[in-house]
């Protein structure tokens, strides 16, 4: 068995043919894998100076060989990727030959990547996958069409992707070839393939990136020291952080402010050591900050009640892309460079951040590389003041000012599944403290309420007026129909006269409001969203240096009614619009477009304003997949819908916009 690394080129370049053995799945990579590999190409689309990113491991076994001159090999392990590169290759090519310019490089892809070109038959493909694979496979290298295949499937997700992230083919293309590495085990004829993909694909775990780590330490210690340096330094360390050392790893080299990916955790940290540093200062290293760590993701270990507090906050948030950051900041508290109240102030700057971008829907894929460098620039800009010089980093870097804040928390789907359902009680516990009770109650066994019901009788209805469904299907998530109560089972549906009662006796101020309110729905909804978004500027007030201050007396929908729009940018597609309608079905029309799976989502989500039946509607137009979209829909509506809709299917306010 020899191994070796490479990289794609070196692997298919010459007079060469992969097998895929029978004993071999079909190709089986969907959406899941293919994501995994695109964000894999756009990190290094975007990192240009980045080292070469290894994707895994093939194993191949040496066929008889071929009188013809080509050299054929078993794909005993590592199919799915090398098929899947070779259909990128197949689309970049199709790509490259519809322009003149780029002509000469669809050719090269063809001829020196593709197939070996003096050939026949079989011999002609450079790759044969599994008979069920190749009919679809060898269309594509023919430009022929096939149906039904994952194969074709996978070919048009990367047509879309390179479409709607308009990357440059040739750019593509030397990454894929050049920059994606990979180690090549050549199996002697002695070794049994079967066994060798048995092993590869069994149930049992594979080696960890911190697995390898720990191998490679202890190989380089002697060995009457390995017991005690492993019940010192990396057996507390296993057990204080679990599965969670691999990622605690990654954000300890990313604290250097260098951007580390997972798969590249083992090779990075022993760059590190061979070129910096001692095997075992590494290890003592390592092992202080994995103390830090386990702050962040078990609270309960911090024994300062404010910090505790404030992490439990950060961890609720889910910022795991700010540890690297705070890995630092921690250190700096623990040598007492900072006191507690200073790193308190730190970690409350953090949630501000975080808290005012998750309402605006900024996308939070730029956050890595916004906090791998933040210690080292805010020293940089304020020496003497490290949190002076955090907020001076963090006001240019997508911080939104308390317009936008303001009006999105009136505007937004605040409730929802999962992390938004965490993040909302979060909001909600917080709005709670900002009375500065002189003896808070216990927020833990409360949940949250919908004052107008997730489940509408038939007297809610009556109550709501004609527009009931529109009105409890844009507005029942919304941050002014949300509380915070003990009795949720005993509220659950009941009227909202009943429902006022409870809240009149709660001891929270937070229900305080109900007091006065004599009926609920849409109005009274938007107007309590106001009164709640006015006390989050306070909660979470702007830390830049310049602010917008306007009254923020008016919802943003109410802003729209009696204008028109003129254009609608969606997925970097500029589409001029008339009317309101007119924006819904191109909105609509354009996710088809792009997006097919997610707009199944929203059907799922919205079926009264988007319905494969028209008789389920109240008034309804086509759209060009089929289905039908509501149109008796006001401005504001509509407005508030795509917003809505937009969230749902993880839109960020880069991704789409509205002209007036």
């Amino acid at each position: 068995m020899k191994a070796s690394e490479t990289n794609f080129q070196a692997l298919i370049e010459g007079q060469k043919q992969y097998i895929v053995p029978l004993f071999q799945r079909p190709y089986s990579w969907q959406t899941k894998e293919w994501d995994i590999l695109l964000e894999d190409l756009k990190w290094l689309y975007e990192n240009e100076d980045a080292h070469s990113h290894f994707i895994g491991s093939m194993v191949i076994m040496p066929a008889a060989p071929n009188p013809l001159g080509i050299t054929k090999f078993f794909l005993i392990d590592g199919q799915q990727r090398l098929t899947t590169l070779f259909i990128l290759l197949m689309l970049l090519r199709d790509y490259a030959i519809q322009e003149a310019e780029t002509e000469r490089l669809a050719q090269k892809i063809e001829k020196t990547m593709l197939v070996n070109e003096f050939s026949d038959d079989d011999d002609f493909y450079k790759l044969l996958p599994t008979q069920i694979d190749r009919p679809a496979f060898m269309a594509l290298i023919l430009k022929n069409t096939y149906q039904d295949s994952l194969i074709t499937q996978c070919y048009h997700f990367f047509e879309r992707k390179i479409k709607q992230y308009k990357l440059d083919i040739e750019k593509l293309n030397k990454i894929i070839v050049s920059r994606l590495s990979v180690v090549n085990i050549i199996l002697e004829h002695d070794d049994n393939p079967y066994l060798v993909f048995e092993s590869l694909n069994a149930k049992g775990r594979s080696l960890s990136q911190a697995d390898l780590i720990r191998n490679y330490f202890f190989m380089r210690i002697s060995n009457d020291k390995q017991e005690k340096i492993y019940n010192t330094y990396w057996q507390p360390m296993q057990h204080a952080l679990g599965d969670d050392l691999t990622e605690f790893m990654r954000h300890y080299l990313t604290s250097n402010g260098v951007l580390v990916k997972k798969s590249d955790v083992y090779l990075m940290l022993k760059q590190r050591v061979d070129k910096f540093d001692t095997v075992l200062n590494e290890l003592d290293r390592i092992a202080q900050f994995s103390s830090y760590y386990e702050k962040f993701i078990n609270p309960d270990t911090e024994e300062n009640q404010s910090l505790k507090q404030q992490l439990k906050r950060i961890k609720d948030l889910e910022i795991t892309v700010s540890y690297p950051f705070l890995l630092s900041c921690y250190h700096d508290y623990k040598t007492q460079v900072l006191n507690a109240c200073q790193l308190l102030d730190i970690l409350q700057i953090i949630e501000n951040f975080i808290i005012r971008r998750f309402i605006c829907n900024i996308p939070t894929h730029g956050l890595n590389k916004i906090f791998p460098v933040l210690y080292k620039n805010a020293k940089l800009n304020q020496p003497t003041n490290l949190i002076d010089g955090i907020k001076l980093i963090l006001q240019s870097q997508g911080y939104p000012k308390d317009n936008e804040f303001y009006q999105e928390l009136v505007d937004c789907k605040l409730y929802g599944k999962n992390d938004r359902r965490i993040k909302t009680r979060l909001i909600l516990e917080a709005l709670e403290k900002s009375f500065n009770h002189k003896e808070m109650s216990n927020l833990d066994n409360l949940s949250i309420e919908h004052i107008m019901p997730q489940t509408l009788t038939k007297i809610w209805q009556k109550q709501l007026g004609d527009n009931w469904q529109e009105d409890y299907d844009l507005y029942v998530n919304s941050l002014g129909n949300l509380t915070l109560t003990a009795y949720n089972s005993e509220l659950s549906n009941a009227l909202f006269t009943d429902k006022k009662k409870h809240l009149k006796n709660s001891k929270l101020s937070l229900n305080s409001y109900f007091a006065d309110i004599t009926e609920w729905n849409k109005k009274t909804i938007q107007q309590r969203s106001q009164y709640l978004a006015n006390m989050a500027l306070k909660v979470w007030a702007y830390f830049g240096l310049a602010n917008e201050i306007e009254n923020n007396s008016k919802n943003i929908t109410e802003s729209v009614t009696g204008k028109k729009p003129k254009i609608l940018v969606l997925f970097d597609q500029e589409i001029a619009v008339k009317t309101w309608t007119d924006l819904l079905i191109n909105f609509l029309n354009t996710i088809v477009d792009f997006e097919p799976e997610l707009f199944k989502k929203l059907v799922e989500e919205y079926p009264h304003f988007i319905n494969i039946s028209p008789e389920l509607l109240r008034r309804s137009k086509k759209i060009k997949n089929g289905y039908y979209a509501e149109t008796h829909l006001k401005a504001d509506s509509i407005y508030r819908f795509c917003k809505q809709a937009a969230e749902t299917i993880g839109l960020s306010n880069e991704d789409w916009h509205i002209e007036i």
